[in-house]
Parts: structure tokens; C-alpha cells; sequence
């Protein structure tokens, strides 16, 4: 059994097939002992792949992105999340006329904690809506359960947070409400693996390769089922939330497009680098082949399809 060890940015529902393949050893299956990880804070990611007790990172994209040719080259070889995990609150009630607009002029709260991504996505979206993000207020660095309860006690007009938490407040505060939840809101790779590119070895890709593999098998492992069919392992991996928000987001999840495939879908990496570069990350838009190796997702597929073929012979 080769050990295989991740270091990730945070826990989040939207990582829920890599969990999944753990618990249920399909890593292993691939003849891979993974590990994980938490470091806090986040960055911490980068430090164990600089010092080589971490195989691989799981974060966001932006990192890779902002780092290349500045400070450390990362590749990204696979994604697990495919859609954004956001929600956006009010306490105004749900406005079914809704729209990105109304926020001008208003102030947002956005949770921190793990990362930048929660601003970069939301001001991204408001510009492809026409809305300039400077015509909005925000607070934000601060940590989403202290936000969240600032939120609810009358600070700001809107609140940003993963969807998860989103729905659990709002099912103990009738006084809040989801106004939007972004996993409606098109492909972006969210949630991708990485590691430093020096050192990218035949064996490094045979074992992200094996990796693709079990994690391909947890994506399809989850879309197969109702979430309410595992309910108990949803509990397990999230005993803080309602287990009936736990399955309600999931299977929203299911049926939006978080979980797909591990390949990063060009167009969504396009898109994401644009964005990217409207936060000024970068100065232009990063070509795919510039950080994004493919190889071990997309040979990861070929297996699972040659399986489904000989499985129908």
C-alpha cells in the first residue's frame, strides 16, 4: 500500500466524494493509504508541499494561479468540486424578483477563513451581471461563525457563506433567508488538487492517476443515490448540521452539477480565469496547458469507460 498524503484548505460538504471514497475504500482499492489533513491556518497547504510531507494540496485554483511565475509553479492535475458552494442571505425575505443589482449600494458580509475564494467568486459574478463591485460595501477577513452571528444581529444587508451553513441558520432563524444559492450559477473549478511542479515524476502521475480513479468512483458513488438513502454517513461527516439539511443540500448538489467528473472542464477554467484576472491576480488569463495537467483525470476516465464497456460485453 503506497501512502498518499492530502493537506487540505478546510471540511466542506462540496468535498463529499473524496470522503466518501475513504470511507468506503476505494483508495485503497487503487492501492493507495491516503491521509489528510486540516492546517490552520490554511497556508499551511503550501508548507507541506514545500517540505515534501504532503503528495498533493486541495484547494482553490486561484493559489495556483496567482503563484505561477511569481513565487512557486504548482500543476493542477484534478477538480472535485465543479460548481460553487455559496449562498447569499438576507433578512428582507425571499424577493422573487430578485436580481445581482440590488446589491448595489447595499453592504455584504463574506465569510474568511479558508482562502479568498468567497469574495473573488462573488464580486466575478456581479461584474458578468453588470454590476461594478465597488458600487458594493463589504466586510469581511473575519471568520464566517462570527460574521454569521453579526449577520443575524442586524450587521449588513446581505451575507455570503458556504450554502451548508447558509441553510442551517436559516432553518433556525426564521428571520433569514436564502436569497440565492450559487451552485446555480454555472461551471467554475471551485475545489482542484495540486502540487508543486518540480519533482513531477511517471510515479507521481501513475499514483494521481489511481487517485482520479477511486475519486471518480466516490463522485459516481454519490450521484448515484438519493442522499437520503445514506443519511447516516451525512451525519457522520457533518453532526453539526441538520441531517435534513445535509441531504437537502446534497441532493441539490446532485442535480446542479457540483460533482461531475475529475477532468477540469476547459470552458469553466476560462471562465475562472477571467475572473481571476478582474481581481487582479493575474494580469492576464492563464492558458490551460499552463497549469492544469490533465493526464491522471483523464486516463482516470478512460479506465472507468473501458470498465462500463467489457461490464456490457
Amino acid at each position: 500500500m503506497q501512502p498518499f498524503h492530502l493537506t487540505a484548505t478546510g471540511y466542506n460538504l462540496n468535498y463529499l466524494p473524496e470522503y466518501i471514497a475513504l470511507r468506503h475504500g476505494f483508495f485503497k482499492e487503487q492501492g493507495l493509504d491516503v491521509t489528510v489533513n486540516i492546517p490552520t491556518p490554511w497556508d499551511g497547504v503550501l508548507d507541506a508541499l514545500a517540505d515534501g510531507s504532503a503528495d498533493m494540496a486541495l484547494g482553490g485554483i486561484w493559489v495556483p494561479t496567482m503563484y505561477r511565475n511569481r513565487v512557486q509553479n504548482y500543476t493542477v492535475f484534478a477538480q472535485i468540486a465543479n460548481r460553487c458552494p455559496l449562498a447569499l442571505l438576507t433578512r428582507a425575505g425571499v424577493r422573487k424578483d430578485f436580481k445581482l443589482s440590488d446589491v448595489a449600494g447595499k453592504t455584504v458580509l463574506m465569510k474568511s477563513g479558508g482562502g479568498a475564494s468567497v469574495g473573488l467568486f462573488f464580486k466575478m459574478l456581479l461584474r458578468e451581471n453588470g454590476v461594478d463591485p465597488r458600487s458594493v460595501d463589504y466586510i469581511q477577513d473575519l471568520d464566517g461563525v462570527m460574521l454569521g452571528n453579526l449577520f443575524q444581529g442586524g450587521m449588513g444587508d446581505y451575507f455570503v457563506t458556504d450554502n451548508l451553513s447558509a441553510l442551517a441558520m436559516a432553518s433556525r432563524n426564521p428571520d433569514v433567508t436564502v436569497q440565492m444559492e450559487m451552485v446555480t450559477q454555472g461551471d467554475v473549478p471551485w475545489s482542484v488538487y495540486y502540487r508543486e511542479t518540480e519533482g513531477i515524476a511517471p510515479e507521481v502521475l501513475d499514483a494521481q492517476r489511481r487517485f482520479c480513479v477511486a475519486l471518480k468512483k466516490g463522485i459516481d458513488w454519490v450521484l448515484e443515490r438519493d442522499a437520503e438513502s445514506f443519511s447516516d454517513e451525512l451525519a457522520d461527516l457533518f453532526p453539526n448540521v441538520p441531517v435534513e439539511v445535509a441531504v437537502s443540500v446534497t441532493n441539490q448538489f446532485r442535480r446542479e452539477g457540483m460533482w461531475t467528473s475529475t477532468v477540469i472542464p476547459q470552458k469553466a477554467f476560462d471562465r475562472w480565469q477571467v475572473g481571476l484576472t478582474g481581481a487582479r491576480l493575474v494580469k492576464e488569463p492563464l492558458v490551460y496547458s499552463e497549469i492544469v495537467d490533465d493526464r491522471p483525470a483523464v486516463e482516470a476516465e478512460a479506465v472507468k469507460e473501458a470498465r462500463r464497456v467489457v461490464a456490457h460485453d
